[in-house]
């Protein structure tokens, strides 16, 4: 076996027999938006030909629908004729052309379509869709099966590797094969082996129109994560029938979308299901895929080498960073820009109708729309080491101009700093440590303690200022008060905050806090993950549900929001309902909708609903949002210096690639 650094496993070719990947990591499907967009095949096309060229074994597209019921959305991507096929050729070319291979994943949304002909097992409506679908007839299961198989060939014509099944994560074949949503009482419903069905004749249809030489992975739900979901047992049971009729790889399905537990999100450790692949490894004989938050080689490696999984599936990693793989192999591991999982660019994105772009990363999916050819140097001065000022002084670097970058405090980071403190969070410290590595790698002058004067940057061409934000007051009678603390004070030292906490402002700062405050740090993330959401590794636990344990801390909280609606406003709405759940569960009690009259000694004052109400608190945390930290016009601004208003670390680091771009 050819020896690759720290990472031989990753990198140990797989031979299926008739084909063979040159390593064992899949870029696992997502949807990028790019699919339905105007000329977006053309996009995907370099999109997937730059992680080609980053070396991953085997990339799985985002999901497309085998008919137009099987839409996501209304006209979304479809694969049903020799036309869309040929349309799929220049995706297929570009892969190949690096010497990459390349499957398609059919995707029928099931009761989750977001639209009026939606069909699903049983006519049952799903939480996260406003439409309530038709129960298939057995005739309808028929056309549709005949439809997978179609789209698989389709795949081939259009040059494609292999297909990917989508039979997990709550859509249509998942709805046949779990008792929650499958009420049928006729040869496809009751007993697992009529629910599993469906899943096999899809298989061996597909098998037969493809034949032998194609690879068929079936992507299997083995942890449901919701009421009333499949026990290990069935899970098994249909792993096996489809391994035995004509599936090449059997990837991992961890847990539905209207699951109340956090899955991908950067709270849910690394590597958190490892676990799961590893049990049914032990039922298969075909290789298995494991899956969700592997975001470094080091994590994949892990996997690989102790046999818990025959291939790993990074799917936002490869988003984050194209040329993780390569950097692997080179060595060059403080050059990769780590996917922080925090969904803000991707998946909320998507769930905006937007195209899905990067936090860490504003070139994916725009490879096409940037100019990124190196320019005639210039002496650029850029201001604050936070976010936005990192990413203008490494791009700029890399374009060829001489960068210098001022920082007032003893470290980079600005706003980071204070993210990765938070349980959950610890990721961004990644990304800070990929700017470091870049500052070095591209020569960028580091100056740390500098308080800049306007002489100071007068022998500059250009300066762009990214001096960030400061907490904003409250300015309500009081807040002078000694056990008022902003934010900042709150989260570097947390041993000032009492045991009665008071959190004005139920955004993300306000979240961020509360959740530091009541997670002491603990050993073992992934027990105390397992135990805090209630995911159960017995067997016989349909969904491998259990009682939720969430261990916090004895401090009693209670965040206040001035305007009415829920806690978590401005999250992204992938993770928000997860910070709700997580502080509902660990006892903080919110109020919103009130007037906040006045702060005294022991506690605030508040009105609500016309009625006054003292509430005890020994400290006052104020996460009310944050102000400009002022700067002089007469720059470039990005990032919270240029407005604070709804300011995040994704359009800081875009606005600090684009305004290196424009100089």
């Amino acid at each position: 076996m050819e020896q690759h650094g720290k990472y031989p496993h990753l990198f140990e070719p797989l031979d299926l027999g008739y084909t063979r990947l040159k390593n064992r990591v899949i870029m696992g499907s997502m949807h990028t938006g790019l699919e339905e967009e105007k000329g977006g095949l053309a996009k995907l096309a370099e999109f997937y030909r730059q992680r080609a060229r980053g070396l991953a074994g085997l990339i799985v597209t985002g999901g497309i629908a085998p008919n137009k019921r099987g839409w996501l959305t209304p006209f979304g991507s479809k694969m049903t004729s020799k036309k869309e096929a040929e349309m799929h050729r220049k995706i297929t070319d570009a892969v190949h052309e690096e010497d990459g291979k390349i499957a398609m994943q059919i995707l029928h949304a099931g009761r989750y379509g977001y639209h009026p002909f939606i069909v699903s097992a049983s006519n049952l409506k799903a939480p996260i869709s406003p439409f309530k679908p038709k129960a298939l007839s057995v005739k309808g299961i028929y056309t549709t099966i005949d439809a997978f198989s179609k789209s698989a060939k389709l795949a081939k014509d259009a040059g494609y590797d292999g297909i990917e099944i989508m039979g997990s994560e709550g859509y249509l074949i998942n709805q046949f094969l779990s008792k929650r949503t499958n009420k049928r009482t006729d040869e496809w419903g009751g007993s697992i082996e009529n629910r599993s069905r469906f899943p096999l004749e899809i298989v061996k249809s597909v098998r037969e129109k493809v034949g032998e030489d194609f690879i068929v992975i079936f992507r299997l739900s083995m942890l449901e994560l919701v009421e009333d979901g499949a026990v290990w047992e069935e899970v098994v049971y249909t792993g096996k029938i489809l391994a035995e009729s004509g599936t090449s790889i059997m990837n991992t399905g961890i847990g539905w979308h209207e699951a109340r537990i956090p899955t991908i999100a950067t709270m849910v450790p690394r590597g958190a299901f490892a676990w799961v692949t590893e049990k049914m490894k032990k039922e298969l004989d075909i290789p298995l895929v494991a899956t969700n938050r592997i975001n470094n080689p080091v994590v994949a490696e892990g996997i690989l080498s102790s046999g818990q999984a025959d291939l790993v599936s990074m799917a936002r990693p490869f988003l984050a960073d194209p040329e993780i793989l390569l950097k692997s192999k080179n060595g060059k591991e403080d050059e990769i820009n780590t996917c922080i999982a925090c969904n803000q660019a991707c998946l909320d994105h998507i769930f905006q109708k937007k195209t899905a772009t990067c936090l860490v990363n504003p070139l994916a999916c725009k490879e096409t729309e940037y100019d990124l050819s190196v320019r005639s140097s210039k002496k650029v001065a850029v201001v604050g080491a936070g976010p936005a000022g990192l990413s203008a002084a490494c791009t700029a670097a890399e374009l060829g101009h001489e960068v210098t970058l001022f920082e007032k405090r003893e470290v980079i980071g600005g706003q980071f700093n204070l993210a990765s403190k938070i349980p959950g969070k610890e990721e961004f410290l990644e990304t800070l440590r990929y700017y470091r590595a870049m500052i070095k790698k591209l020569g960028v002058k580091l100056k740390l303690n500098a308080e800049v004067r306007e002489e100071d940057l007068k022998s500059f061409d250009h300066v762009i200022v990214s001096s960030g934000v400061v907490p904003r007051k409250l300015r309500i009678p009081g807040e002078e008060l000694a056990h008022v603390i902003p934010y900042n004070l709150a989260i570097e030292h947390p041993e000032k905050v009492g045991d009665k906490v008071v959190v004005i402002g139920a955004g993300g700062i306000g979240v961020d806090v509360s959740s530091m405050l009541l997670h002491p740090p603990v050993n073992d993330h992934h027990d105390y993950y397992n135990n805090y959401w209630g995911i159960s590794k017995e067997e016989d636990i349909p969904g491998n549900l259990a009682k939720e344990h969430p261990e916090v801390s004895d401090k009693q909280i209670t965040i206040l929001k001035r305007s009415a609606g829920k806690l978590a406003h401005g999250t992204g709405k992938t993770t928000s309902w997860a910070h709700r759940r997580s502080l509902k569960l660990a006892g903080v009690d919110y109020k919103n909708n009130l007037t906040y009259k006045s702060i005294v000694e022991g506690g605030i004052l508040i009105e609500k609903s016309g009625k006054e109400e003292f509430i005890e608190a020994d400290t006052i945390v104020v996460c009310a949002g944050q102000e400009e930290n002022p700067v002089s016009q007469k720059y470039i601004t990005v990032g919270g210096a240029k407005d604070a208003r709804g300011i995040n670390a994704q359009r800081a680091i875009k606005e600090g690639f684009e305004a290196a771009l424009a100089i």
